[in-house]
């Protein structure tokens, strides 16, 4: 049976917007989440990412940050950035929380532990979020969203790294709703790339990184981003440096 001409135009215009229709970052996700506490509300230093005591507060998200269970991945989802709203009309704000996911972390069935911060953020108002902290845990439906962090891409060196003979970095500011899938340093007189071990959350390593300026590339999707300049020689565990490379 043939098709006329209007279900052929129909049919070509389903075809076109499907993967516009299908983009899992427009939908929300049903799921629970509860909250953990800290002495000033910010998250906490010894997240299982690595991030420390940049974790706390996350650039401008201040300090609403989140353990993840089943969007940890490995360590894959550190450092990516969700939108929550909680589902009690008379309490929830309609927009909810943006924050970042900085650790690892379980409750009751739930997708999210999130810091005080991040928890208040779900309420309406100050009366609110009170209320809403006496439940412990809520209903919540989120979605993963573009991460908005200010300023340029940065390389913070671990403080067990040791120069020479261990190079241990995580990666901040990386905007933007990808993940950040690989890491590698760039081997000179080898003339090639070498790939650096995923350790634990957002930390990778490279054991007897090569002497002098070391030069980083780091995957993004499946980009491959090259900062404009390299680590000093003179690196030090604990310092962190500026690729002088913004991502949007």
């Amino acid at each position: 049976m043939e098709l006329g001409f209007k279900h052929q135009l129909g049919l070509v215009c389903v075809i076109l917007l499907f993967p516009a229709l299908c983009n899992c970052n427009e939908y929300f996700t049903n799921s629970r989440a509860t909250y953990y506490g800290t002495s000033d509300g910010n998250g906490t230093p010894t997240g299982a990412c690595g991030f420390g005591e940049y974790g706390r507060k996350m650039n401008w998200y201040d300090g609403r940050v989140a353990g993840v269970s089943g969007l940890w991945r490995n360590g894959a989802g550190c450092g990516t950035c969700y939108q929550v709203k909680c589902k009690i009309a008379e309490l929830c704000d309609v927009k909810g929380a943006y924050l970042v996911a900085t650790d690892q972390g379980y409750g009751d069935r739930t997708d999210f532990v999130m810091s005080p911060n991040a928890f208040s953020r779900l309420g309406g108002n100050k009366n609110a979020s009170a209320e809403l902290k006496k439940y412990g845990t809520v209903d919540i439906e989120y979605r993963r969203v573009p991460c908005t962090y200010i300023g340029n891409v940065l390389f913070h060196i671990k403080e067990s790294s040791s120069n020479p003979g261990y190079l241990a970095v995580v990666i901040l500011n990386v905007n933007g709703k990808y993940d950040v899938n690989a890491v590698e340093m760039w081997q000179k007189g080898k003339e090639r790339w070498e790939a650096l071990r995923r350790v634990y959350g957002a930390v990778f390593d490279f054991a007897n990184p090569p002497r002098g300026e070391i030069l980083l590339r780091f995957q993004v999707g499946v980009k491959w981003m090259i900062p404009n300049i390299a680590i000093p020689a003179n690196w030090k565990p604990g310092a962190t440096y500026d690729t002088k490379l913004q991502l949007y």
